[in-house]
């Protein structure tokens, strides 16, 4: 049972309210029982410019004069309702400045109608029993970034769909889904929107229900149970959270008591030009409140662990996708939103109070600072931030001919010049395979084969580039179409033998990414990498060490279809390496161009180390091994010096010189060939004109058309 909007603790609340302090008002506002029964409720609103409220619904013909709402001060209204039920659907009614009696759903409303109605639903979950107690509790404390995180990103309606196209409920898909992103590896899942929302083109990033379950897929305790299974699994959950903008559909928000007092009144700062969506007006307390208190909402009543937040950088600058004119510069003439800049930093310290284990995921696609920085040395306060910049090099790298790939050589090397700078998550997402841009598989040039290929070396890439992982939904299933939200996934390709070879390379990828802490223990630092070969741009060959507490992995890169028989990579200290992994195993219908048993270093000069060794090196592929340095050799204790003569001098060691033009056919290997040592001046230069940005620059003349 809830307080009772009398009582001194709510006027308590409501100061805290209007302070923009209150980080539970979905406790206070919106909906609640107030007894056992729950058949009696409590209605409470902030609507602080209407002139009368009521409460509308079925149970009184929708008649705005059957149950006013009195005014409590702070500008809430609030009302109580006997003989009601959970379930029945209500609004509020409000009578504007202009004395017209308009109707909205409630902000804080639990659950809603399913589109096209869009009245509020009173629901009360509270009584739901929880069984991931065991995955709290191992989960509780500091969220720790020396852990593994791959990340399955999915999209509820058209993950699976049942044979008539119609979609599955939060219990069906908890049936089907939990095992598969077991089996699967993932550490993740991330859904899409699960708010209420209108539109199915918008893939729930146009909200009208911050606080209610998406009704396409059942009740909000079907989706504890959802969220239940997949925690007892021992997978984590995301959701994606949209606190830039909202939806401007009349139920809604907008204007909600006949003024706009959740969106900034000035269209110039209050309206999303290109989205036609409002824009939160982060000054206002009583909007602090409600969309921290909604970050809050999710973490403490559906154990959510973390948000991505969405279109962090149009929250950012107030001239976002706008031209000159068309914007309002801040107090001291900077493009800058101080006031949002303010939000985020109280969002992540509150969030992270509350729960420290919350993992905050800022999607972000400028140069800004300091975005995973703690607000009180000047960052932003998030845990994670997606790597734009990263993506789009390796995605153009990736989409060129292999021919033309050493003039781009840059292109693979430059994320290091910023890949400390913050803590970066990878992300291979739901908005690079849509709206003409192909799928992974269909970016990737070359003939049947090579495309499969490609796609291998891509993931194996990013599951060995320092940086958390993200992979949209059927990237397992290689579709050469883009992602349509408005059907299932193409699951029957799993009949043909390549594709069915991709899902099993995608989950052993994933388990031997999670076995293997070399690939996530120090993700975050130079400590967990070393370069051994960055610049050998005419074989288009990268590679480099993963280093964590007890184990290093040498990584090598081929991004041609070339393969060596004797590549050469130097090593920082003598040792063995044995192949522990290779994109080009025939079971995923690779060519097999594999290294066996234990490889020696020898003592030859290459790339400025005095240890190198030479292997296979597959086509597209990429080879991981384990290297093994030798253990360093006692000390020993120096002769008695004798004085009957000089020593003998010391013998001259040879040094193999390296071969200074391999010569290969393309799809054949190279034999007996050795290229030539890398300079390391091309790319570097590159590298340094490009560092004028850590980050892909801002886009204003593309901007998605579906903001997520």
């Amino acid at each position: 049972m809830d307080i009772q909007f009398q009582s001194p603790v709510f006027a308590e609340k409501s100061a805290l309210f209007t302070k923009g302090l209150l980080y539970d008002a979905y406790r206070y506002l919106g909906a609640h029982p107030l007894d056992a029964e729950k058949s009696q409720w409590q209605f409470v609103v902030w609507a602080p410019h209407a002139q009368k409220a009521a409460v509308v619904g079925e149970f009184n013909v929708w008649d705005y004069e059957a149950n006013p709402m009195q005014p409590i001060g702070e500008g809430l209204f609030a009302a109580v309702i006997d003989h009601l039920a959970p379930g029945e659907c209500y609004k509020y009614a409000f009578l504007t400045p202009e004395g017209k009696w308009i109707y909205k759903a409630d902000p804080y409303g639990q659950a809603a109608q399913l589109r096209p109605a869009t009245a509020s639903c009173l629901a009360d979950t509270s009584d739901y029993a929880w069984g991931d107690a065991d995955y709290l509790v191992a989960h509780a404390g500091q969220h720790q970034r020396s852990t593994p995180m791959s990340i399955y990103e999915v999209h509820l309606s058209s993950w699976r769909q049942h044979e008539d196209g119609s979609l599955l409920t939060y219990r069906e898909i908890a049936a089907q889904l939990v095992d598969y992103v077991r089996e699967m590896g993932f550490t993740h899942v991330e859904f899409l929107p699960v708010m209420e929302y209108p539109l199915d083109d918008s893939w729930g990033y146009q909200v009208t229900g911050f606080f209610s379950v998406n009704s396409r897929y059942g009740q909000p305790e079907d989706f504890k149970y959802l969220v239940d299974q997949l925690h007892q699994a021992g997978i984590g959950v995301i959701l994606d959270w949209v606190p830039a903008h909202f939806c401007k559909d009349d139920p809604g928000l907008r204007r909600f008591d006949g003024t706009p007092i959740y969106e900034h009144p000035n269209p110039l700062r209050g309206e999303h030009p290109e989205w036609g969506t409002c824009i939160f007006d982060y000054g206002r307390p009583q909007v602090r409140s409600f969309l921290i208190s909604n970050a809050v909402y999710w973490m403490n009543e559906f154990h959510i662990d973390g948000l991505r937040v969405d279109a962090v950088s149009s929250m950012l600058y107030l001239d976002y996708a706008r031209e000159a004119g068309q914007w309002l510069p801040n107090q001291y003439g900077g493009r800058e939103n101080i006031e949002a800049i303010a939000f985020l930093r109280q969002l992540n310290d509150t969030v992270h109070a509350q729960k420290p284990s919350a993992i905050m995921i800022a999607e972000e696609a400028t140069a800004w600072a300091m975005v995973t920085k703690p607000p009180y040395i000047g960052g932003l306060g998030f845990d994670y931030k997606w790597n734009m910049g990263w993506m789009n090099d390796t995605l153009n790298f990736m989409s060129m001919d292999s021919v033309y790939r050493k003039y781009h050589h840059d292109k693979l090397t430059f994320s290091l010049m910023y890949a400390f700078s913050e803590n970066f998550i990878l992300p291979l997402d739901h908005d690079e395979v849509v709206h003409g841009k192909k799928s992974l598989l269909g970016k990737m040039p070359g003939d049947y084969w090579q495309q499969f290929a490609s796609l291998r070396l891509l993931l194996g890439y990013t599951f060995t580039h320092p940086g958390k992982k993200l992979l949209f939904m059927g990237t397992e299933l290689a579709p050469f179409i883009e992602w349509r939200f408005y059907e299932g996934l193409e699951w029957h390709l799993l009949q043909y033998e390549m594709h069915r070879h991709m899902q099993g390379y995608v989950a052993a990828l994933n388990h031997f990414y999670v076995e293997h802490a070399a690939l996530w223990e120090e993700d975050f630092s130079w400590e967990g990498f070393k370069w051994l070969g960055a610049n050998d741009s005419m074989h288009s060959i990268i590679s480099f060490l993963r280093k964590g507490k007890d184990e290093q992995l040498a990584v090598i890169c081929n991004f041609t279809p070339v393969a060596w028989e004797d590549y050469r990579i130097n090593l920082p200290q003598p040792g063995t390496v044995e192949e522990i992994f290779s994109s080009d195993q025939p079971g995923w219908g690779g060519s097999g161009v594999t290294n066996t048993g234990l490889l020696h270093t020898q003592e030859v000069l290459w790339n400025d180390s005095p240890y190198s060794l030479q292997l296979r090196v597959p086509p597209l592929g990429v080879s991981i091994l384990r290297y093994t340095p030798d253990p360093e050799p006692k000390p020993k204790r120096a002769p008695a010096r004798k004085n009957s003569g000089a020593g003998k001098k010391a013998a001259k060691k040879n040094v193999v010189p390296a071969k200074d033009t391999p010569k290969a056919k393309k799809g054949a290997i190279a034999s007996k060939t050795k290229p030539a040592a890398n300079t390391g001046k091309r790319s570097a230069a590159k590298d340094k004109k490009r560092a004028v940005s850590s980050q892909k620059k801002e886009d204003k003349t593309g901007i998605k058309a579906n903001p997520s």
